[in-house]
């Protein structure tokens, strides 16, 4: 009789648990594209890589201060017949409009950085709206062409940030590979953390200011061609809609 009890209130826990599973996925079905069940919350995420069975990768540039570099890297991009994405921030779009110019009539992708690099997660929704207007506004205006990427300050993010940008029209995005060249590593360190980590799908953090980013980035681009890479803007590799954030932060299509 006891082992009757228990059988049945097993049954009962399993099925209850499993009600709890489907009612969790509806929910996070009609949720954002973007939010998952983390730590037994809902949080929001932004795209810090793309799932893809194809060997697309994608490299970014964060332009916040100077440009000692910036033409040596697009020198590099143009002979190796490669196209990125920059994010930058207001105010070096607004020193720097020959560059903003540069860089996208050179067909590269070009995405908001915020207006005054802040961080984005201590703001109001009302300061984050600011931040992300301002700076599309001023990168709109030299490029005329619609900015729909945006990578928050220092990494950091909050939901309010992402619904916020979401609200916008614009993708949020982060970084699966960081190449660390902002620590002023040798290029063959940056070479060596790059090319080791990268998957499919990957999409790599540099700075245009980076001391070695460009001495690195030819050996890094070969090595990585040889390896069957292709090299696409971020803007061509994530999922437009029909997606979903997994935990770690890789999108992926609805199937």
């Amino acid at each position: 009789m006891i082992f009757a009890c228990l059988k049945k209130k097993n049954i009962i826990i399993t099925l209850v648990t499993a009600v709890a599973g489907v009612l969790a996925f509806i929910l996070l079905s009609a949720t954002a594209a973007h939010t998952v069940f983390y730590g037994g919350t809902m949080r929001k995420l932004p795209i810090y890589s793309v799932q893809t069975d194809e060997k697309k990768i994608a490299i970014s540039f964060d332009c916040a201060w100077g440009v000692d570099y910036t033409d040596t890297l697009l020198s590099v991009m143009e002979s190796e017949n490669v196209k990125c994405t920059f994010f930058m921030v207001e105010f070096w779009t607004e020193k720097y409009p020959e560059y903003v110019k540069k860089i996208s009539d050179a067909g590269h992708e070009i995405g908001t950085h915020s207006a005054t690099h802040p961080h984005m997660s201590k703001l109001s929704a009302a300061a984050i709206k600011k931040e992300l207007e301002e700076s599309s506004a001023a990168i709109e205006k030299i490029t005329g062409k619609k900015v729909e990427l945006f990578r928050p300050p220092f990494g950091e993010y909050s939901d309010a940030v992402i619904e916020t940008a979401e609200s916008l029209g614009l993708y949020s995005i982060q970084w699966s590979v960081d190449s660390l060249d902002w620590k002023d590593l040798s290029a063959g360190e940056i070479k060596e953390r790059v090319v080791s980590r990268v998957q499919n799908g990957s999409i790599v953090l540099f700075h245009n200011q980076g001391l070695h980013t460009a001495e690195a980035l030819p050996e890094i681009i070969r090595e990585l061609k040889a390896r069957g890479y292709e090299f696409v803007p971020i803007g061509e590799l994530i999922y437009r809609d029909n997606y979903h954030i997994l935990p770690d932060g890789a999108q992926a299509a609805y199937s």
